[in-house]
């Protein structure tokens, strides 16, 4: 520990060699031991010489873009005449007044200008990134077999089907969508459960306000039902104080699928539907007791052993 005394010696001799133009190394050698700590200390205040600075390599970029600023340039402008960002660009000028032809009107335009260049450039990447994930994810899964078409289907069916409840007992398979593509997998759940097409009915809801005979005729092209299978169409009394988003010709309405004697057909359903759930239940953590209970089956039903 040094006394008072020799730090006033040492910061004196240190200031010294500093008003020298010594660097702190060359300090070092001359004083003797000295840790970095206490020479920094007795040379606070001393500047260092001019020759230990190290320049800095964008010093011209700073001062040019200080003076592109002082001629009414905007930070975009700047950024993109000089190759930097537009982030360094802010540290170097933001001390500087805003040009007077760059008005908050005149801002927020260029802002709106520089998004919208953005965006047309970064969306079709983004999709571009999009279908290639899906078309991965396509070719991952490949072509579905029959047995993993009667789980898609019994878990689809389990989603948007009509099922029995404790309080309501029913057996009547039902299936309503809105979604073309979820109404085709499940008419090919129906094909490989052995349901021949000759019993459905078809049924479209809509709202009263749309075009009902146009999305009958979609539901017809999309099923390939003939006009016999489609019954009433039934319709939604349209209220005007709602501002819904579902309308326009791609709106068709919601199509209900009905299976004519298909007792059997909703038992098989809940078991291919409890087996597929109950074999995730350790992933979810819910026990296959408790899966088991939120299926009701008919009293004699046996239940399906995977």
């Amino acid at each position: 520990m040094r006394t008072p005394q020799e730090l006033d010696r040492l910061r004196e001799q240190a200031v010294q060699l500093r008003r020298q133009g010594k660097s702190l190394r060359q300090i070092k050698s001359i004083l003797g031991p000295i840790g970095n700590g206490t020479l920094n200390v007795a040379l606070k205040g001393e500047p260092p010489p001019e020759w230990t600075r190290r320049p800095n390599a964008k010093d011209d970029l700073r001062a040019r873009a200080r003076e592109l600023r002082t001629l009414g340039m905007d930070y975009d402008a700047i950024a993109a005449a000089l190759g930097v960002a537009k982030s360094s660009v802010s540290l170097w000028v933001r001390d500087l007044p805003i040009p007077a032809g760059l008005s908050l009107a005149g801002r927020m335009e260029r802002s709106a200008e520089s998004t919208r260049r953005y965006w047309a450039l970064e969306r079709p990447a983004r999709e571009a990134q999009r279908a290639a994930t899906r078309r991965a994810a396509a070719t991952e899964l490949g072509h579905l077999t029959k047995r993993e078409l009667l789980i898609a289907g019994a878990i689809a069916y389990w989603c948007e089907g009509s099922k029995s409840k404790p309080y309501r007992r029913t057996n009547r398979v039902n299936f309503i969508n809105s979604d073309p593509s979820l109404i085709c997998l499940f008419l090919q759940f129906l094909d490989a459960a052995g349901t021949p097409r000759s019993d459905l009915t078809f049924r479209v809801c809509i709202h009263e306000s749309a075009d009902v005979d146009a999305a009958q005729t979609f539901w017809a092209r999309v099923t390939g039902a003939s006009p016999g299978q489609f019954r009433r169409p039934t319709l939604k009394r349209h209220n005007p104080r709602t501002h819904r988003k579902n309308v326009g010709e791609d709106y068709h309405g919601c199509l209900r699928i009905d299976v004519r004697c298909s007792a059997a057909l909703y038992l098989r359903i809940e078991g291919w539907a409890a087996t597929a759930m109950a074999g995730m239940a350790p992933a979810t953590g819910y026990s296959q007791p408790r899966l088991r209970r939120t299926l009701p089956m008919a009293p004699d039903a046996a239940w399906p052993v995977s």
